[in-house]
């Protein structure tokens, strides 16, 4: 099924959505471009088998850097047969996460396909087990901005807010021989999660609630070009290493790109990834595609999942 262009798209308060593009009934937007051809396709991308993990592990980062979401609890019982745990207090939207379609409204116009919150807390609507049927899985192709800039000799600073614009990423996937294919997870790196790791104790202690209070880093551009960029190439699904996908902080003045994708064009976004084994694995390669798995949790009514992600080469 074809796509209509972003500028074909109708506008709701000056922003293109997409829900009448599957249907407004419909509970997997932008994934719906991943189909069997689109899967089988991502499977041919293996070559030599090696597996790469995408995902931090639950505890971190460390401290969470939001004031309200806070380490989950670890709880182990033992008895006379074994051990059972449990975990208190998970935060889905804590470390690398996928943030479905429940996760951020349009203004008054609300959720993907223009539900609201009675809508939403009557039923299963838009839960992230809706996605989670899927995987989702495909087609991941990596665009390394950081090793890039630093290859290059340019300036690169994970601690600054720089905006990765759609000609950087059509720079960055040029020199590493990327094409984009319909129904591709575009992977971004910027080399956020290995800085803060880098940092002392209690440095990342003083970034704990600066999200939306000062705390900067790379990432996509919040631009409507950027929204049309994503759409119009068919993307599945973005993901990055960084804190919210888009650059911090976020320029009013351009608006959050958060809600131009989630709730209008129905895409999914993957925050917190920790990316440099797969820098590492794609350099080595001198490929920067391959399969993309991930299991996001089914859990009904779940706004996020973490996101369980392997990249196969």
């Amino acid at each position: 099924m074809s796509t209509p262009k972003f500028a074909d798209l109708p506008e709701i308060a000056g922003e293109r959505h997409a829900w009448d593009v599957w249907g407004r009934d419909d509970e997997l937007g932008s994934l719906n471009r991943v189909g069997p051809a689109e899967i089988l396709a991502a499977t041919q991308t293996v070559r030599d088998g090696t597996v790469v993990p995408l995902t931090l592990p639950l505890d971190e980062p460390d401290p969470g850097l939001f004031e309200r979401r806070t380490a989950f609890e670890h709880v182990v019982e033992t008895t006379r047969n074994g051990r059972d745990d449990k975990v208190d207090n998970l935060w889905l939207q804590f470390s690398s996460q996928w943030d479905g379609l429940r996760h951020v409204r349009f203004r008054e116009h609300g959720y993907w396909g223009g539900r609201q919150e009675e809508d939403l807390d009557a039923g299963d609507a838009l839960g992230i087990d809706r996605w989670s049927v899927r995987g989702p899985m495909g087609r991941g192709v990596l665009v390394d901005v950081a090793r890039f800039h630093v290859e290059q000799g340019r300036p690169w600073a994970p601690d600054e807010a720089f905006d990765i614009t759609p000609a950087v990423i059509e720079e960055v996937a040029a020199a590493q021989g990327v094409t984009f294919r319909p129904g591709d997870f575009l992977i971004l790196r910027t080399g956020w999660v290995e800085w803060y790791r880098a940092q002392s104790p209690s440095a990342r202690a003083a970034m704990r609630g600066s999200v939306g209070n000062g705390l900067a880093c790379p990432g996509l551009d919040s631009a409507r070009e950027t929204a049309e960029f994503l759409w119009d190439n068919g993307f599945a699904s973005v993901a990055a290493d960084n804190i919210a996908c888009e650059r911090l902080p976020v320029d009013r003045g351009k608006g959050f790109l958060h809600r131009r994708v989630i709730p209008l064009l129905g895409m999914a976004i993957g925050e917190f990834w920790e990316l440099s084994g797969l820098s590492e694995a794609c350099a080595a390669a001198g490929r920067h595609e391959f399969l993309l798995v991930s299991a996001a949790l089914r859990i009904p009514r779940g706004v996020g999942s973490p996101a369980n992600a392997y990249a196969v080469l």
